[in-house]
């Protein structure tokens, strides 16, 4: 099916009924049906559900029945469901590798248009604990940037970077320029990270932010990066919607 073709904002109506006289819970026939539609190509990617209320009126089950269905569903990676757009196939996902570079540079590698949303910049001295992360003296002035990354119009990551003021990006150039461009353009030499890799659920907050389900899946990425001297020049704790995100990896004997 062409993608093309279809109106990925018009609810997509799939052909099911429930077999009540089956031992399988009734959630589960209704994920297996569209788990089936989506994996035989006959709902794309992006492609809006039809939504709880109508599903559980024309299936004639309960709308607890239908939730655990869509949930199930989120759980497999087949859809990702957002506060206030509905439920949709999950769009194609951003397969990032593993490597030093910074989001912004991945994705407009991969033909995504990007776009930020600068939640705060400040400046502050470091504390003892992030002096130990910084290496650096306590007291140290360091700049703390939050922020929202985009991929072509949708919420991907929201990001949390500390760096020494010294070689902090302004906030203009990071409200419009990936981190580690600026940080090279300014004559940083990126040499090396350290990096750990995880997943979790979404706190509220977090899931306000990007515009999730509360517990949604997330997946995590802290990492810290060095120059060419061995000097720590930014630590980032950074979580993305794992229902359009996944990080690629090749391993060699």
């Amino acid at each position: 099916m062409n993608c093309t073709d279809i109106n990925l904002n018009e609810p997509a109506v799939i052909s099911m009924s429930i077999d009540r006289t089956e031992d399988a819970p009734l959630y589960t026939q209704i994920t297996k049906a569209i788990a089936s539609s989506i994996r035989s190509d006959e709902l794309v990617p992006g492609q809006l559900l039809e939504n709880e209320v109508s599903l559980a009126a024309r299936l004639e089950v309960s709308r607890p029945t239908v939730r655990r269905a869509f949930q199930d569903l989120v759980n497999m990676g087949l859809v990702v469901r957002k506060r206030g757009a509905g439920t949709r196939v999950t769009p194609e996902h951003v397969r990032r590798p593993l490597g030093l570079t910074s989001l912004d540079e991945d994705l407009k590698g991969a033909g995504y248009t990007t776009s930020t949303e600068v939640l705060s910049y400040s400046v502050a001295l470091a504390d003892e604990e992030l002096a130990q992360r910084l290496k650096c003296d306590p007291g140290t002035e360091v700049v703390t940037i939050v922020r929202v990354r985009l991929a072509n119009g949708t919420k991907l990551a929201l990001m949390h970077n500390i760096l020494p003021s010294s070689v902090a990006p302004s906030l203009t150039e990071i409200s419009s320029e990936g981190l580690y461009a600026t940080l090279r353009k300014n004559g940083v030499e990126l040499y090396s990270a350290m990096q750990t890799i995880g997943a979790r659920n979404a706190t509220p907050e977090e899931a306000e932010l990007l515009d999730l389900e509360p517990g949604a899946a997330l997946l995590t990425m802290r990492r810290d990066a060095y120059d060419s001297q061995g000097n720590i020049v930014e630590v980032g704790d950074h979580v993305y919607d794992a229902s359009q995100y996944t990080f690629n990896s090749s391993l060699y004997a």
